[in-house]
């Protein structure tokens, strides 16, 4: 019974703008967003990137499922491993894919056909053979996409807009937070609610506090902006996470040791992670 309640998470991609391969990048990992959930025997996704490929490859022997895949936005970085996902070809599966950053003007359906059309891709989102719906709602909304599981949503701070995620089951939660620019006005406070008492927060720390002035605008955090949110709401364990792609091994060694100074406990996500609550 323990373990039907157990919550977890795995890292498949934790670098952000674009995929990095090489030796400078394979202790971390080269591949974008993509974090796998699993709420007892449910699971559910987040974001779309890169790694991506790798959970569906993982996922052949567990096939006929059904899995509920959630974006935090469509910029390219996040949803780029839609067409390469397995899942989605296999007509026993069902899939549902959902985004709270488009309405009214976009549809989730809309936009990814726009992703995988010529001339940019050779075939449209009508090859997944998998039971396939796109779902969209309006971040700040509260679901339950699986029995026992909440799922309370937020908007973020990004250009085109994203949306921050709480995942609540069996007493415990985990918080995922990528793709958001802090506030030069203090402390984003709808951050801060949807992550308080939060067990593990999975923040955007694409830049360093030195970094950030030659970036604002462009929609991401810091490590240190991270640390004051995870002090401010009270958080367990702060995860860093959406690399940036110039910062390898050896630079985010430097991150992990920093934060983890500042804010004991704090780790940097790296592919091939699982953090259980």
């Amino acid at each position: 019974m323990a373990e039907q309640k157990s919550l977890s998470v795995r890292f498949w991609g934790v670098r952000g703008s674009i995929a990095c391969a090489g030796h400078a990048y394979e202790r971390y990992g080269g591949n974008t967003s993509c974090i796998e959930v699993l709420c007892g025997g449910e699971r559910i996704v987040f974001d779309a990137g890169t790694g991506l490929r790798a959970l569906g490859a993982s996922l052949k022997e567990a096939e006929p499922l059904t899995l509920d895949l959630f974006l935090t936005h469509s910029h390219l970085d996040h949803v780029v491993g839609i067409p390469f996902f397995s899942c989605l070809f296999n007509p026993d599966n069902r899939v549902r894919l959902w985004a709270g950053h488009l309405l009214p003007d976009h549809t989730l359906k809309e936009v990814i056909s726009m992703v995988m059309a010529d001339p940019l891709f050779p075939v449209p989102p009508a090859i997944f053979t998998a039971r396939t719906e796109f779902l969209d709602f309006t971040a700040g909304e509260t679901l339950t996409p699986k029995p026992g599981v909440t799922l309370r949503t937020a908007p973020l701070n990004h250009p085109n807009g994203a949306t921050g995620y709480r995942i609540e089951f069996g007493g415990k939660s985990i918080c995922y937070v990528t793709d958001t620019e802090h506030r030069a006005d203090g402390i984003d406070r709808t951050i801060v609610d949807l992550v308080r008492d939060t067990d593990i927060l999975i923040y955007d720390a694409t830049y360093t506090d030195a970094e950030y002035p030659k970036f604002a605008g462009w929609g991401h955090s810091t490590w240190q902006e991270g640390v004051r949110v995870a002090n401010a709401a009270g958080v367990g364990q702060l995860v860093l996470f959406h690399h940036d792609p110039s910062h390898d091994d050896i630079f985010m060694d430097g991150v992990a040791a920093a934060a983890a100074a500042a804010r004991p406990g704090t780790i940097v996500a790296r592919e091939g992670l699982t953090l259980t609550p």
